[in-house]
This record gives structure tokens, sequence and C-alpha cells, in this order.
């Protein structure tokens, strides 16, 4: 397909839309995207989004607007993605792991111009758009859909060049409170987060970048894949972590750069093709989500391929410190170092004074990657930000060299195979069931998925409930990687001296609880070992 550039948009230095383009000009037929063997090249991709793009300033949408997707990784939701860069409409990817219920509430809270569904999700989206608030246009992405015909909005916008401050993602994340928080990151964030990933970690046209954390995830765009379109990098594209297949995907396809989370990189090496496989191009593998297991960090330097330690959060674009992999080996649980342009600090919890040399306190961050704010929610921006800084709600601890761990966190969100669960969310999602009066759900450490949620429910006075019946309710109401591992009834929650959720207290009872669950299970697999044993001397006989 050949390209030629629109000479009339006039857009700030900073947009990503411009990224696609100038490549396109460039490299019009290097392979942009690799999708399950289908490549699209750079000429193809900038011309699908101009197209795209076009379709939608005609139909009347534009900056102002948001353009909310239920989709898989796939090249038509790069197209869309793109499209909306291009515009000056903001990107609006919405999880294919929630439940209808929990869809609903988030198209509600984003309230879109526009919804765009991938047919694989088509009846998901569809459910959630029957139990949310507001009927916005729908349409299918590819080119037999969006691309061939746009519904008109709601209302027509203005046309107008973009601008670096125009949003250009709206990312969906779980805080410490019941409901999920759309972070809106504008061109200008993801500009700076990008080019800072560049001078860290970077890549260039010759790389083959394997991006396989699900879009609705600010990292399956900020680490890696975005910085790949704009040097001009092959994107292959992974819709669902199956262990063997990405372990022949690294080899077949060459891979030479990756991203991932430590369950993600815990289930590879656990694969029986993980000592055969032929990984000898991959030169970059970086971690995020969570802080990677010593063990693990050991297994995959075994194998001449150390992993490269990162820490971010959503509001920051993600990235915020990063170790490289040579460094990740000597400072185990480490997570690095601030990425160029990003700067930190170790503020004291009780007096919010910032603290110098080694420390530990809540991590602060500040820099022109961090988000414009919260999607329509002034007081939830005021409650992150102090001034110009970010709080992340993380412990932290710096020591003398400037390298930084993580040490807790002071919010109460846990971590499940890479996932933020909000215990908040959870809890609502429970005290639903009509025989559940309170409920408290707190993380516990899982040696495959990092931590799982254990929920401590105080049932309805006289009520007969059961765990079968609670997990049962959990399933219909939340994502899979948010149902609590284990259920225990309590007659009461306990409570601090100011009447807030003693937290620390359930943690400590729901590891033992998990703790005396797995040596019973232990037990019983050594009790049926030895009837087993048993069970063939006798036959011998």
């Amino acid at each position: 397909m050949s390209w030629t550039a629109d000479p009339d948009i006039d857009d700030g230095p900073h947009t990503v839309g411009r990224w696609i383009v100038d490549r396109a000009t460039r490299s019009p037929e290097r392979i942009a995207i690799d999708d399950r063997g289908v490549t699209t090249d750079y000429a193809t991709l900038a011309a699908r989004s101009s197209g795209l793009a076009d379709g939608l300033r005609q139909a009347g949408y534009g900056p102002g607007d948001r353009i909310a997707t239920v989709s898989g990784n796939a090249t038509d939701h790069v197209v869309a993605f793109f499209a909306c860069a291009i515009a000056g409409i903001a990107f609006v990817p919405l999880s294919w792991r929630l439940t209808p219920r929990e869809l609903a509430d988030v198209l509600t809270r984003s309230a879109p111009a526009l919804v765009l569904i991938e047919d694989e999700h088509a009846a998901l989206a569809g459910e959630a758009l029957r139990l949310a608030d507001a009927t916005p246009p729908v349409a299918v992405l590819g080119t037999t859909g969006i691309e061939a015909s746009v519904p008109r909005p709601p209302r027509r916008r203005v046309r107008r060049p973009v601008r670096d401050d125009d949003p250009l993602l709206v990312i969906f994340t779980s805080g410490s409170e019941a409901a999920p928080k759309g972070v809106v990151l504008t061109h200008a964030n993801c500009f700076w987060n990008n080019l800072a990933l560049a001078q860290a970690l970077p890549l260039t046209q010759d790389d083959v970048v394997l991006a396989m954390l699900p879009q609705f995830h600010v990292a399956a765009w900020n680490c890696q894949p975005l910085l790949a379109w704009w040097v001009g990098a092959t994107v292959v594209l992974e819709r669902s972590f199956q262990p063997a297949r990405v372990l022949q995907l690294v080899a077949d396809r060459k891979v030479t750069a990756m991203m991932g989370v430590p369950t993600q990189y815990a289930l590879l090496a656990g694969d029986r093709e993980w000592r055969t496989t032929d990984a000898s191009a991959l030169r970059l593998a970086l971690v995020g989500g969570a802080t990677m297991p010593v063990q693990l960090q050991e297994e995959w330097t075994a194998r001449g391929i150390p992993l490269t330690q990162g820490y971010g959060l959503t509001e920051a674009a993600p990235n915020v410190l990063h170790l490289p992999a040579d460094e990740s080996i000597e400072s185990p649980g480490a997570v690095g170092r601030p990425y160029p342009h990003v700067s930190v600090r170790i503020v004291d919890p009780a007096s919010g004074l910032a603290l110098e040399g080694e420390a530990t306190g809540e991590l602060w961050v500040r820099g022109p990657s961090v988000f414009a704010g919260y999607l329509d929610d002034v007081d939830a921006t005021a409650r992150a930000m102090s001034g110009e800084w970010l709080r992340t709600g993380d412990l932290a601890s710096r020591d003398a060299s400037g390298v930084y761990r993580i040490v807790d966190r002071l919010k109460d969100i846990f971590i499940s195979g890479g996932e933020n669960v909000a215990p908040a969310e959870v809890e609502h999602a429970l005290c639903l069931h009509p025989l559940i009066e309170a409920a408290a759900v707190v993380g516990v450490s899982d040696a495959v998925w990092g931590e799982r949620g254990v929920a401590f429910v105080v049932p309805v006075a006289g009520a007969a409930l059961s765990v079968d019946e609670v997990l049962t309710h959990a399933r219909r109401n939340l994502a899979a990687f948010k149902i609590p591992v284990h259920v225990e009834f309590v007659d009461t929650l306990p409570r601090s001296t100011i009447e807030k959720l003693a937290r620390s207290r359930l943690r400590e009872e729901a590891a033992l609880l998990v703790e005396r669950r797995r040596e019973q299970e232990d037990r019983a697999g050594e009790r049926a070992h030895t009837v087993g044993r048993e069970r063939t001397k006798g036959e011998s006989r």
C-alpha cells in the first residue's frame, strides 16, 4: 500500500500520531506488526490509521472525545489507537477480563463518544452495554467495520490540530478505593515516557519486540511497543499468555526484546520446553508489576538471559525506576534508579518531609510523564498529588548508592499475576450477596501469582452460607484474578482504636491460614502416595 503524508495536519511537536506518520515516510516497507503470522508494514499501518482518523474527523469526532475499546491484542486495535492519536481523541482500552457488571461500570465512568468492539468479545461488551447507564454508538473494529463506516457521534467537535496536552490514553487502574479510576495520560506524558525508555533501554529498527501484555494495560503501549513503532522495529502481538506458545514465538521470530511480570517469567521457566528453546536473540527482558524473586532471577541468568528489573505505576505512564540486568544479579530485590527525566524522593509518611541519604519512606515521583489526573475526579487527583509530586503509596528504601527497593505498600492493593487488585473493590462485590454482612480482603504471598487474595467474611446473623456459594457469587461479579483463593468465615472483623479495619492483623492471620492449608494438602498428598505404594506392594506380592 502506498503512503502519502497529510501536509495539512499541524500538530504539536510531541503528539504521538506523528510517530507512525513520520516512520512510514522513512521506512514504508519495514514490518511494523506481526499478528499471528499476518504482517503489516509501516506504510499500511500509517495509511489505515490516517484513513480512520480522517473518517472520525469527518463524522464529527475530535479532541475532547473518548473512544472506548474492548479488544484483544490485534492489528485492528493498534490501527484504532493511532487513528485516535492522529485525530486527538482519547483512546480508552477496557479490560476483557472483567465481568459484564464491572465492564458496565467503567463504560459508564469513561462516558465514551464511541465504543469499538472486537468480534471475539462481542458478547461480553454487548451485555455490559445493556447494563451501562449510557448508550453510545457502537462499531466493530477492522477494515469491514469502523474503517469502512463511522457512526455519527452524539455531538460534533470543532476540528483543530492536536495539542501536546490532549489526552491520548485513559487507562483504568485499581487504586486503594472501591471503584477503579481512569488515569489520563497526554501525548506529552507518553512522549517523555518513551524518550526516557529510549535513553535507558534503547531499541533500534532491527529489534523484534514481543508484546504479550494485554493492551488494556499501560505497559502494553508504553513499555516497548510504542517505542518500537517510533524507531521502526517489529512488534509481535500475542493475544493470550500460553508459555509454550510464547517460547515458540521467541525462537521462531528471533525475539530480541520483551516485557512481562514475574508470574509470566516463572511460568516460562517452568515449561518443559524452557531448556531447549532457542532464545539466543533475546537481549532485553524487562520485568514489571512486582519485584522478581531471587531464585527466578538466577534461573533466567543461568540460561544467559538476565532480567532487567523495573518499577512503575500507571499514573507515571508508567516508568519510574529501572535496574540494568547485570546489577539486578548483584542487587537482588532492588528495582533501580530513576529513568532520565524522572525525579524521585523518599518522604516521611508522618511528617511529609523529604528524607536524604539512606532512608525508608513513601516514594514520590515528579516529571513530565506524570499523569494529567484521574478522569473526571478532581478529589482523587488532589489526594494523589502534593504540588508537582505524585504520591505513589509505596514504601521504598534507598541505599547509599542511590538504588531503590520497594519495601511494602502504604495502599492496600496487592498484585496478583501482574494485575492490581483493590481489596475495597473485591469487598464491595462480595457484600452484594444478601447473606454477607461484611467482608475484608488481604493479599498473601503466592509462589506462582506473587500474591493471592484471602477473604474474611461475616455472614448475616443466622445465615447458612458456604464457601462454595461465596466463591460462585465472586465469579459472577469479579474478574478471575480478583477472586479470593481462600474464604474464612468470622464473627467480626478486627478494628484499630480509630475504628479502621486492622488489615495488618488480617494479613498475619491470612498467611497462617494459607500455610496451614498448604501443610494439610502436603499431608494428604503424602498419605495418598503411601496408600499407592502399599497397594503396589500388595499387587506385586
